[in-house]
Formats: C-alpha cells, sequence, structure tokens
C-alpha cells in the first residue's frame, strides 16, 4: 500500500530549517562572544600600557613664586608696621584687619596697592619651574592674597589657575573689607583633591600653608622662617627651586607617581 508523506514534508523542513536557525545563531553567539573577550582584552592591555596621571601639584603664591606684596606696599610706603605678614602672624582675619586699619590711617586706596604690584615680577627662576610643573601635572596655585592683587602678576606668570579670597572697594577706592572665598581653602581644596583619587604635594613657606601641607599626600616647606620651620619640623625644607623639583618629584616617587 503507498504512503502519502505530502503532509509530513512541511513538518521535516519546518523542523530542519529550526535546526539551522539554532546552529547559525550558536555560531553567532559563540562569535560575539569571543569578540567581546578579545575587546576587553585589549582595553585592560592599553589601560596597563597607559596608566592616568593621579597626580596634583599646589604651591603657595607669595615667596614661592612672586615677592611678598605687603612688604613691597611697606617698602614703598615707608610704612614699615605693613611688613607684618603670614609668616609672622597665624590669625589670617587679625592680620587682616590690622592691614587695613594702617590702610586707612595713612589713607592709602587700592589704586596705590595696585600701582606697587605692577613695578613688581617674578621670583627669579619661577616662571621656569612653574611651567616645568604644569607640563607634568595639574598644577593649583592655593593662596590668601586677593584677585585684585594677583591679577597683574597672573599676566606675568602665564597666567596659571588661581585660587584666593576678593576685597570690597568702596566708591573712593578705600579697601573697606575682604570676603573669604571659603574659610580654610587651602586645606579643604587639597581635600576635595583626596576626595577625586588625587594624590597631592603641596608647597608653601607661612603658617597659613600648614594645614593644606598636614593635609596633602606630601607637603614641603619653601624658604620658611625659622620661626615656621621649628614649629614644623615634620615637613622637609627647601630653599631654592632646584631643591624644590628634587623634593616634589622624590615624594611623586614615593607615591608611585612617574613623568616624562
Amino acid at each position: 500500500m503507498h504512503e502519502d508523506n505530502s503532509s509530513a514534508t512541511p513538518l521535516i523542513c519546518l523542523i530542519r530549517t529550526g535546526v539551522l536557525l539554532l546552529s547559525l545563531l550558536s555560531t553567532t553567539i559563540t562569535h560575539t562572544q569571543g569578540g567581546a573577550r578579545t575587546c576587553r582584552e585589549r582595553t585592560l592591555e592599553a589601560q596597563g600600557q597607559q596608566r592616568c596621571t593621579m597626580l596634583a601639584v599646589c604651591l603657595d603664591l607669595e615667596v614661592v613664586l612672586i615677592p611678598e606684596i605687603w612688604i613691597n606696599v611697606a617698602e614703598r610706603t615707608g610704612i614699615e608696621a605693613l611688613r607684618r605678614t603670614t609668616r609672622d602672624e597665624s590669625d589670617y582675619g587679625r592680620l587682616m584687619s590690622y592691614r587695613i586699619g594702617i590702610l586707612d590711617q595713612n589713607d592709602i586706596k587700592i589704586e596705590d596697592i595696585i600701582s606697587t604690584i605692577d613695578s613688581m615680577e617674578p621670583m627669579d627662576g619661577a616662571l621656569g619651574f612653574l611651567q616645568s610643573l604644569e607640563s607634568r601635572w595639574p598644577t593649583l596655585i592655593l593662596s590668601d592674597t586677593f584677585s585684585q592683587f594677583a591679577k597683574p602678576m597672573m599676566a606675568k606668570l602665564g597666567h596659571p589657575t588661581l585660587l584666593c579670597h576678593t576685597l570690597v572697594i568702596d566708591d573712593s577706592g578705600r579697601i573697606a573689607d575682604w570676603e573669604i572665598r571659603y574659610e580654610d581653602h587651602k586645606r579643604k581644596t587639597v581635600e576635595s583633591l583626596l576626595e577625586m583619587n588625587y594624590h597631592v604635594i603641596t608647597a608653601g613657606d607661612s603658617y597659613n600653608d600648614t594645614t593644606m601641607l598636614s593635609t596633602a599626600s606630601a607637603g614641603i616647606l619653601f624658604r620658611p622662617p625659622d620661626n615656621v620651620a621649628e614649629e614644623f619640623p615634620q615637613f622637609p625644607v627647601a630653599r631654592d627651586y632646584e631643591e624644590l623639583t628634587a623634593a616634589i618629584e622624590s615624594a611623586a616617587s614615593d607615591l608611585g607617581e612617574y613623568w616624562n
């Protein structure tokens, strides 16, 4: 008796088509997974060869890169009382109140101080030192000076990044007050960089630098007065840019940071 297979033929074809599709899908998945693994391996290899820079350097401004502004004002005006700086006084608010009182007594206005600053130049070797740092690591200048004072000097230093405070000037040009950007802003900036997974190396000379030096991964005193160096013996001391560069490089190496 002859069997009619006409009804089975479509079913067989459907089964064969399904098997073929499953085979193709399995091959595609295998190739895709293999490609993903290869891509991941290439990414990890690239990360191993190109390590991201994780170091930032923070510098004080006065004494480290430029002369003391208030000492220059004292010399130009002949007012010896204005020679008092953060190297002598640890309370910045008390120091600024003292300075403004002397300015008022002698009718010294903002234009008188800016004129003095315009005549100043960066410390010998400061520009080359700063440019060398900036070519290797993010470099910030953290200062308790004021934006009105700093502007003329920043042009002479190649316009580096500066974080500082602001003066309140009345219509007559009198310095009436000052606005602190953030209390102990040097320390706070270093803390923020550390929270961003940076190592931080800092350098400064005065009492108002010591909290950022203490907070940083490494702190260095640069040309400090004897009283500051004696009170903070835990910090290495550098006396010129060659010594400061060597101290920064040594600290960077200790932190596992390298440069070209």
